[in-house]
């Protein structure tokens, strides 16, 4: 696998002109790019005429990640050009969010063969039910295909995010790409590295991913509570707190959910997931040394998933706009710690998302939040 990475910014234009010469039919082109590009598509257009044999997908982000650098208003680009191995790309439109398990199911019928090793999906952050669309996914695929990607987002804005459909930036998109092949190498790893606090309550009303109450309350009168005066901040200031959801008491496997938007009419919250009725739901918040260790702990298992990889290999980070948030001038040093323990001839982009998509631990893929996500390509 020939690999090579550059970015974009507005003051200097590309890091390397010319493109590097790897288009072809087995060349994957990934673009990680501010949300501010849906108005200002020529640089996207300019990849799409460069590399037109080549699949491209990308999305817009809360921040792009290149190497161990984080910024905004740029864009990251990796271009890798397989030497074995094959691929395939599918697109699919939701008007609702309604949509997103047939998005899924659709993506997923397109794309499956015999020799399917990986999916990385991108899905629009904010029109898309992620729960959905990975409970499609995982309908039409075998437990053994690895599918990992993330929602796009918009920094901590919530206004509107897009996906690369056709070389162009599109609202209400997601776009996968199959990846194929014997000497392919996939690694994956997930991990948060918050901390749980006050009670666990019963989720005892909700509809998809929309809670209305817990424990019998209006659920977004007890968030306010807890959130005392950065309540003022809602939904931005939710992203400091998200929620930790499992099935019971007796259930290790917790899946993190973060808050897209509220509805003061029905005392409601929108997360970026579902919030099962009956589950139950505990808050969470931060802790500055554990989320950079979590980090750290999702590239040892990426490595762990998928030791054999090869010398050159692309590191695709995504982490959620929350630990950003959270984070704040310390950020980079999660991107830096995953870097540190990743092979040295690994080169990385990524982005920070509305939500990560990757198996749990092993096995199908789940709907996650304010996690780092990896996933790691090479060929063997």
């Amino acid at each position: 696998m020939k690999l090579e990475t550059l970015t974009y910014s507005g003051a200097s234009g590309w890091s390397t002109r010319p493109f590097p010469a790897l288009d072809s039919k087995a060349t994957l082109v990934i673009a990680f790019g501010a949300a501010s590009f849906s108005e200002n598509p020529g640089p996207l257009r300019e990849l799409r005429a460069a590399y037109p044999q080549s699949s491209i997908v990308g999305c817009s982000t809360s921040g792009e990640i290149f190497g161990t650098a984080l910024s905004d208003d740029t864009i990251s680009v990796a271009i890798a050009r397989f030497d074995t191995s094959t691929l395939s790309t599918a697109s699919a439109s939701v008007a609702t969010s309604d949509d997103s398990f047939a998005a899924g199911r659709s993506l997923a019928e397109r794309l499956v063969r015999e020799d399917l090793k990986a999916i990385l999906v991108l899905s629009d952050g904010l029109m898309v039910n992620g729960s959905e669309l990975v409970r499609g996914l995982n309908s039409a695929l075998p437990e053994s295909v690895v599918v990992t990607g993330g929602l796009a987002g918009d920094g901590d804005r919530f206004k509107r995010t897009w996906v690369v459909g056709d070389g162009e930036p599109r609202s209400g998109e997601i776009s996968a790409v199959g990846l194929y092949g014997e000497r392919l190498h996939v690694g994956h790893g997930s991990k948060g590295g918050w901390d749980r606090f006050g009670p666990e309550r019963r989720v005892t009303k909700s509809k998809g991913n929309v809670l209305y109450e817990l424990d019998g309350k209006p659920a977004l009168e007890l968030y306010k509570q807890y959130l005392g005066e950065r309540a003022k901040g809602l939904p931005a200031t939710a992203l400091l707190f998200p929620l930790a959801l499992r099935a019971d008491r007796n259930d290790s496997k917790l899946l993190v959910r973060t808050i897209l938007g509220i509805d003061e009419a029905t005392q409601s919250m929108t997360f970026a997931g579902d919030i099962p009725e009956g589950h139950l739901a505990q808050l969470m918040r931060a802790n500055f040394e554990r989320l950079i260790e979590g980090a750290s702990q999702a590239a040892d298992h990426t490595l762990g998933r998928e030791p054999a990889l090869g010398e050159d290999t692309l590191s695709i980070a995504i982490s959620c706009v929350g630990r950003r948030l959270i984070l704040g001038e310390r950020t980079e040093e999660e991107i830096e710690a995953v870097l540190a323990a990743l092979p040295k001839r690994t080169k990385q982009i990524g982005f920070y998302s509305y939500g990560e998509i990757s198996p749990y631990a092993t096995g199908r893929c789940d709907l996650h939040n304010q996690t780092m996500t990896l996933t790691t390509i090479s060929e063997g």
